[in-house]
């Protein structure tokens, strides 16, 4: 094909891409990452599999720096670089296995996406209701654009992942600074999956 023949084509691509508005380019990611991480709880043969499969997806698909850096809360600029990295990695794995361990491999969950909306520039929050071994759960997903529209809160019948963990760990940081912000954190991490 010539180069003639393919600028037009080229122009409707891109303006193909530039009419999606931040909400339906948040619902697309967030559509794809669901459908990813599905895909593994189904393949996965036993749970162990599937939290080590699930990682990556995940970690494409959220942005754990943001969740780390606000569950912890404005102690956060109290961690040195080295504690921020640890900090940020224990919570990683935290919440991964934490996540994980809800698929019974093999099972699939039934998601309804709801209409998402902007609540700020940046900002979209996407409603679900999902079904899942005979319970139903409402499940909002918070994405930012900085985050290069990642998952930054994931909210479970009206509480939030991050405001749930930031009330434990931002005591800990009350109690002993960093330090036993990563001891809890170590200690979550190292307990019998």
């Amino acid at each position: 094909m010539k180069l003639a023949t393919l600028r037009p084509l080229l122009a409707i691509i891109f303006l193909q891409q530039i009419a999606f508005s931040a909400t339906e380019v948040a619902e697309m990611k967030l559509q794809a990452a669901v459908r990813d991480v599905l895909a593994v709880a189904k393949a996965a043969p036993d749970s162990a599999t599937l939290i080590q499969n699930i990682r990556p997806v995940l970690e494409k698909s959220l942005s754990f720096d943001a969740m780390t850096r606000r569950a912890i809360g404005p102690g956060w600029r109290q961690f040195s670089s080295e504690e921020q990295k640890s900090a940020n990695q224990l919570f990683t794995t935290l919440i991964i296995r934490s996540y994980g361990k809800k698929f019974v491999p093999g099972e699939e969950p039934v998601i309804t996406f709801k209409p998402a909306s902007e609540p700020a520039p940046g900002r979209v929050d996407v409603p679900t209701s999902l079904v899942y071994q005979g319970s139903q759960y409402e499940v909002t997903y918070r994405l930012e654009e900085k985050e290069d529209w990642r998952v930054t809160d994931v909210i479970v019948e009206g509480v939030s992942l991050v405001a749930n963990y930031r009330s434990q760990l931002d005591a800990q940081f009350k109690k002993g600074g960093s330090a036993e912000v990563i001891n809890s954190l170590k200690k979550s991490v190292d307990r019998p999956k």
